[in-house]
């Protein structure tokens, strides 16, 4: 199956009181839930991110700051806050060095973003064969684990051929983040090889099947990506 990451987000940023959202899906079989690095204070997500692993799940924290400051800020907030992996980032040196200095047990997965990625919601540009060597590089980097994709937010390409070449090209999961709102794309990644993928917005804005029920389209949403074989790497 191709895992499912429950976003606490909504247009690129964390929702207004992501516990109580993580308190309604506690029970439907959630593996893995984020949040992005605006939106909440770093108390906040840490008291979501405690809660979270009381539940058995693991946290993801994505970088969606557009500076570089803002970024290696956000990096440090994740190791504090105590998250499992840590999506995004466009520099990815520096957050090594960052993570390197960081307590063993503080140090999430890192998974960066491949590719020229700009702007807040953040887009993908680039040609997929230079998408795909970025991904090459990123990953043959000591302290990468994977990758964070962006496949549907590119304005051009098809988000198919750009998630296999980046899979085929990379070491490591490929998530898949960002404009996921159907079981078709779902599809979609899970053929192309994607280990996972993240939805927020689209759930709360009841566009998945089971909605408006945050819960019910959570429980719809795992059954759809576990109906999917995923050929792409192992976490």
């Amino acid at each position: 199956m191709i895992e499912f990451v429950f976003m606490l987000t909504h247009h690129d940023q964390t929702v207004a009181r992501p516990l109580g959202v993580l308190e309604q899906v506690r029970d439907c079989g959630l593996r893995y839930v984020g949040f992005k690095d605006v939106g909440a204070e770093v108390p906040v997500l840490t008291e979501v991110c405690a809660a979270a692993h009381g539940y058995g799940m693991q946290v993801m924290l994505e970088v969606v700051s557009t500076s570089r400051e803002d970024e290696l800020a956000s990096i440090v907030a994740a190791c504090e806050i105590g998250v499992d992996w840590l999506l995004g980032g466009t520099h990815a040196v520096d957050g090594l060095a960052l993570l390197a200095s960081a307590p063993a047990g503080k140090r999430p997965l890192y998974c960066p973003f491949p590719g020229t990625v700009v702007g807040h919601p953040s887009i993908l540009l680039g040609e997929i064969a230079d998408i795909a060597a970025s991904a090459q590089q990123l990953t043959a980097m000591d302290g990468v684990h994977g990758l964070d994709l962006l496949a549907y937010r590119h304005p051009t390409a098809d988000a198919a051929q750009l998630t296999s070449a980046v899979v085929r090209a990379a070491t490591g999961p490929v998530i898949a983040a960002g404009s996921v709102a159907s079981t078709e794309q779902i599809r979609v990644l899970a053929d192309a090889g994607a280990w996972g993928f993240t939805i927020g917005g689209a759930i709360f804005e009841g566009r998945l099947p089971s909605g408006p029920s945050v819960p019910g389209q959570v429980a719809a949403v795992l059954a759809a990506a576990a109906g999917h074989a995923n050929q792409g790497s192992s976490a």
